[in-house]
């Protein structure tokens, strides 16, 4: 059965860091491209950030996180993090990984919610000013 489970949210003052994780069960991890979304109280959830599959050379940025946030993988703990610095209040929300489908897909359309057909439960970033 397939399992994404976030973890590392929390409560944090605006200018400090955060690191989410992200780990896969039940799938081949390293044959997907794999996102951050996220989703704040009352709005759409709306893209963060996506890793290529396999070795992650490649990587999409929603411009709010460009220069703050860093995605990365590592295949062999079928994780993915995402590094959030300079955290801003307009960064509170609740951020969901998601896995993408088919295998091997990438490309500009993956910082689009449809290039992904798994998510996890989400885990609840809140930045104070």
């Amino acid at each position: 059965q397939m399992q994404l489970v976030e973890s590392g949210g929390g409560l944090v003052q605006a200018g400090g860091s955060l690191r989410l994780s992200c780990a896969a069960s039940g799938l081949t991890f390293g044959r997907y491209a794999m996102a951050w979304f996220r989703q704040a109280l009352g709005k759409e959830r709306d893209f963060v950030a996506t890793i290529s599959w396999w070795s992650g050379a490649n990587t999409y940025y929603a411009d709010s996180v460009k220069g703050r946030f860093t995605v990365s993988r590592d295949n062999a703990k079928n994780t993915v993090y995402l590094q959030m610095n300079n955290l801003k209040p307009e960064d509170t929300a609740v951020y969901y990984c998601a896995k993408a489908a088919p295998e091997s897909n990438w490309g500009p359309h993956m910082t689009r919610i449809g290039g992904y057909d798994y998510w996890g439960q989400g885990t609840q970033v809140t930045v104070s000013s």
